[in-house]
């Protein structure tokens, strides 16, 4: 069957604006060091990003009852373009933290945006976000490598190149199908949506996938370049955890009833016990790849199990404020995960930093065991 004009624009438009943010994360943080960065700085930039990108989240919900979420996803092509073409021009202070907060808000317009269109038809809330997750990892697979071979003869270029990409990504936002704004129930229940059951899983399985994803952007790079690997060689390793959250991805859209409960605990356990040994390994490239490839498929699960947990558990007009709940969650953890990180290394070597960071990942597991709704059919 072949996909609906629609269709067709929510997957080149994911594809093409994740092949820019992949580029961004690997370029972003190889630059800093190379301008004279410090390991502890790169995590803070990077925290800025995730800042910015879970206040953006937050009020995302009442946007999206105001405006269509297609607006949301043509402004993200043009803010991430901004983005990268303002550290192209100078890695100063400013110009840098101004870069990592337009990223913030890119990400969340796009991802809340274009999650939030797919799931407002009639296929499954999973298919549907894995269909997207499958394709925006196909962009982030493309994009780390593209960064690593054009960093090794310039940086900046590399940030030229990308928000030339996030650009392209517009004219497939404006064939989206122009749906109205939400309308929620005048009946709803009381306190804040993610406290509902099904809203609160996925916004658990956001933490873990935000921190996986906060810390792929900022301590992987860092570690990997610290352990000798060639700039070539960290973009690659980089893409070898995204091209595993791809397959992640387009394995649990085919999961069903109790196994979307199991998928969201393999993935959690997964994804941090990958992110607990890369550093540990960092050094050989065929280990660390391994590892970047656990931790990708377990992150790949959640990032697709999460909001479709959380879009079945509540009312069709209410799938924004879902998604867009999930997604300040997971925001809250890119900024968390390079944080913690951030400070922990002043006190201890990067390696114990991430050890904890990945079972801390991993306990999200226990956290929602047996909270997990069955899926509806």
């Amino acid at each position: 069957m072949r996909p609906s004009r629609d269709q067709a624009a929510s997957a080149g438009g994911a594809a093409l604006f994740s092949c820019s943010l992949g580029i961004a994360s690997v370029a972003l943080p190889l630059l800093a060091l190379r301008t004279g960065y410090s390991a502890a700085e790169v995590g803070i930039l990077t925290a800025v990003s995730a800042i910015a990108q879970m206040a953006t989240r937050l009020v995302l919900g009442a946007v999206m009852r105001r405006i269509g979420d297609w607006v949301l996803i043509v402004g993200a092509g043009l803010t991430l373009g901004l983005s990268s073409g303002v550290v192209a021009i100078s890695a100063a202070v400013v110009p840098f933290t101004i870069a990592e907060l337009l990223q913030g808000v890119a990400r969340a317009c796009f991802w809340t945006g274009s999650q939030t269109h797919v799931v407002r038809g009639d296929r499954r809330a999973v298919g549907a976000l894995a269909a997207i997750n499958f394709v925006a990892s196909l962009g982030l697979l493309g994009g780390p490598v593209l960064a690593g071979v054009l960093v090794e003869s310039s940086g900046r270029f590399a940030l030229v190149v990308g928000a030339a990409i996030a650009c392209l990504a517009l004219p497939p936002a404006l064939l989206l199908d122009r749906l109205p704004p939400f309308s929620p129930p005048a009946e709803r229940p009381p306190g804040g949506i993610w406290r509902r059951p099904g809203v609160g899983v996925g916004c658990w399985a956001g933490v873990s996938a935000g921190a996986w994803r906060g810390l792929l952007s900022s301590f992987v790079p860092v570690a990997l370049d610290a352990a000798g690997q060639t700039a070539a060689a960290v973009g690659v390793l980089v893409s070898v955890a995204n091209g595993a959250a791809l397959l992640g991805a387009a394995v649990v859209g085919r999961v069903r009833g109790s196994w979307v409960g199991r998928a969201f605990l393999l993935g959690s356990v997964a994804a941090g016990g990958g992110t607990a040994l890369v550093t540990l390994a960092a050094g050989s490239a065929w280990s660390a790849a391994a590892l970047l490839a656990l931790s990708g498929l377990g992150a790949g699960a959640l990032q697709t199990v999460g909001p479709a947990i959380a879009t079945e558990a509540v009312h069709p007009q209410e799938r924004g404020e879902a998604i867009a709940a999930a997604g300040t969650f997971r925001a809250a953890a890119l900024f968390g995960g390079p944080i913690v990180v951030s400070g922990a290394v002043v006190l201890v070597p990067l390696a114990a930093a991430m050890v904890a960071a990945g079972v801390l990942i991993a306990a999200t597991a226990a956290a929602v065991r047996g909270l997990v709704p069955a899926e509806r059919t």
